[in-house]
């Protein structure tokens, strides 16, 4: 079946926070990301309900918009704990491997503790945590046309038989012989 819904992208990706400034500052300082909008409501347009709340937007670049909620009324902040740490993380891209590299020495040198970079065979990474204990990824591709064709045609080949094994299908080993080159 296919869907008659046509998206336009992502409007904005929405997490909690522990406090909506510091957050705010955060991503300005170590990410170089543009604030661009708050709304704060005592009680939710959605639901109606009574739960005060700020909802802060930060500007991701190329019209990709981060988005927090600060709930001052809820219980403290947690985490899915049957979920490694390492999972559930936003992923931002950078063009080069050498703003991949300034971008670790800044966070570095502001206490930001970074693990990477990682070689993905198509795509390099760092990884570190923000205030509020969300994992953040720094990516810049370095993979080619011709690499990315592949993963698309083998995708679904991948997804199928996974599906049947649970058991990581070898379709892109390849990936791992370019990490170690």
């Amino acid at each position: 079946m296919t869907s008659p819904i046509k998206l336009g992208g992502v409007h904005h990706a929405a997490y909690r926070c522990k406090d909506a400034k510091e957050t705010v500052e955060w991503y300005e300082a170590m990410l170089g990301m543009t604030y661009t909008t708050a709304f704060a409501e005592d009680h939710v347009p959605s639901t109606g309900e009574y739960d005060p709340y700020m909802h802060v937007f930060l500007d991701a670049g190329n019209g990709n918009i981060l988005a927090f909620f600060e709930l001052p009324n809820q219980p403290d902040m947690g985490r899915d704990e049957n979920t490694p740490k390492w999972v559930q993380h936003l992923a931002f891209r950078v063009g080069s491997y050498d703003e991949l590299i300034a971008a670790k020495a800044h966070l570095e040198a502001n206490g930001v503790e970074v693990l990477g970079p990682t070689h993905h065979g198509i795509f390099k990474s760092i990884y570190f945590f923000d205030p509020n204990g969300h994992r953040i990824e720094l990516a810049c591709d370095i993979g080619t046309d011709e690499q990315y064709a592949e993963l698309r045609r083998v995708a679904p080949l991948m997804l199928e038989e996974w599906s049947r094994t649970k058991k990581a299908p070898r379709h892109a080993d390849w990936l791992h012989a370019a990490a170690n080159e």
